[in-house]
């Protein structure tokens, strides 16, 4: 299968993917799309930046179109859940691409923004919900939704719902959701949590497999800079002073690291904006729009931000801290290189960092290339650390003679006991 059109869709999707400039299916996309067309339960593991998004959107929005059942007030027929505000919008844009000339409606639910807007909305009801799974109870509990209309499932990067936590808020969501369903689901690793999550809410699932777990893009030159952390900052900067016109994404690990990372950037006079936990939906929206149209060269993220942001032209990724799971890497790096494109990503590691550094190489099979600086050394088994010097004993003076005349000290950490007491 080559084309979309042997896949087996219908002639109003094959028209919007024509449309949209689409040409070829990716290798996610040939897979999956047929098993979902015929209505299995489906494991989808594909590297990030590879189209799952379509692989589940189109077969999804051609068996909508072939039922064109009237949706019921509250109710939804299809429910798409994903980690974060970023990708949940994503996914809504990108499914509505394909709906556009036709009568199916798309609505997305996440939080940070006002409930009441969305309670409104879902009050008619809707053919697809995207939602975060948080965003999704709120609304459940205050009798705004109800999801046994559901007749398919698509949990999209479940492990990261699972790293972020989502874990209890799926067993309730999969509760409400009608149990004649179709479930798919979509990730880019494979923990022993996403096997065991598969096995609970799939019922005798096709394995569609087109990547390793943990493989990276294949277009992505991975390198890394050997960097104390006193010096990363001004070694970033550097950096980016030299490549002006470059659209790059940096990493932080914490919310206050990224927020002072990105002012040392803008002070140094490169145009950089941040999103992170503390920022509202809204200037989070306002971050990627600047960075789409160019308003802005550099966005400082967290790991937020790692899985959702698919912004054409972003040339760098940069680890500006490493992240402490590996696999976060692995959707890092996902932000550049994508549909087909090339990319880099640049890692600044410190020596506290090594031991991360080596169990992102592990996971991804690749040897980072050294671009800068020396890998810092340790200890070889069995050696012992360098012994420090005596301390001297606190009684004596700077000559190194005992003090006379001191009282004796009482031990600072001794409890007085009753007989103690009494004595006194």
């Amino acid at each position: 299968m080559t084309d979309f059109q042997s896949l087996g869709l219908c002639r109003p999707l094959l028209k919007a993917v024509e449309a949209n400039g689409y040409e070829t299916p990716t290798p996610i996309q040939r897979e999956a799309i047929p098993y979902v067309l015929k209505g299995c339960d489906l494991l989808g593991l594909a590297q990030t930046g590879t189209g799952k998004t379509a692989a589940f959107g189109l077969p999804l929005a051609d068996r909508l179109l072939a039922d064109p059942e009237p949706v019921l007030p509250k109710g939804t027929r299809a429910l798409i859940l994903a980690p974060t505000r970023e990708l949940v919008n994503q996914i809504a844009a990108n499914i509505r691409l394909f709906l556009r000339q036709t009568p199916i409606s798309v609505t997305s639910v996440v939080g940070g923004v006002s409930l009441n807007p969305q309670i409104k909305r879902l009050s008619r009801g809707t053919d697809i919900l995207v939602a975060t799974p948080g965003r999704l109870l709120d609304l459940v509990e205050r009798g705004a939704v109800r999801l046994d209309t559901a007749s398919v499932l698509v949990l999209d990067e479940a492990d990261q719902m699972l790293d972020l936590g989502f874990i209890h808020a799926l067993r309730k969501i999969a509760k409400l959701v009608s149990k004649q369903r179709q479930t798919l689901l979509f990730s880019a690793t494979m923990p022993k949590q996403i096997e065991d999550l598969a096995a609970t809410y799939l019922t005798d699932p096709v394995r569609v497999e087109v990547a390793p777990a943990g493989r990276t893009a294949d277009k992505v030159a991975q390198s890394v800079h050997f960097v104390a952390r006193a010096d990363k900052t001004a070694f970033l900067t550097d950096l980016m002073v030299q490549r002006p016109d470059d659209t790059a994404l940096v990493f932080c690990r914490t919310k206050h690291g990224a927020e002072r990372l990105m002012k040392k950037l803008k002070a140094a006079g490169i145009a950089a904006g941040s999103i992170h936990g503390n920022k509202s939906q809204n200037q989070r929206d306002r971050a990627i729009r600047g960075l789409r149209s160019g308003e802005i060269k550099v966005l400082v993220a967290t790991d937020v931000a790692a899985r959702g942001i698919d912004i054409p032209g972003v040339s760098h990724v940069y680890n500006f801290d490493l992240p402490d799971v590996a696999e976060a890497y692995v959707h890092r790096i996902g932000r550049t290189a994508r549909a087909g494109a090339s990319g880099d990503a640049v890692t600044l590691c410190g020596p506290e960092e090594i031991v991360l550094l080596r169990q992102i190489e592990r996971l991804t099979g690749v040897t980072l290339t050294i671009a800068s600086g020396e890998v810092p050394t340790r200890p070889a088994p069995g050696q012992s650390k360098p012994a420090r010097p005596p301390r001297r004993p606190r009684s004596q003076n700077g000559s190194g003679e005992a003090k006379t005349g001191a009282k004796p000290r009482r031990p600072r950490n001794r409890r007085r006991t009753r007989q103690d007491k009494k004595v006194a």
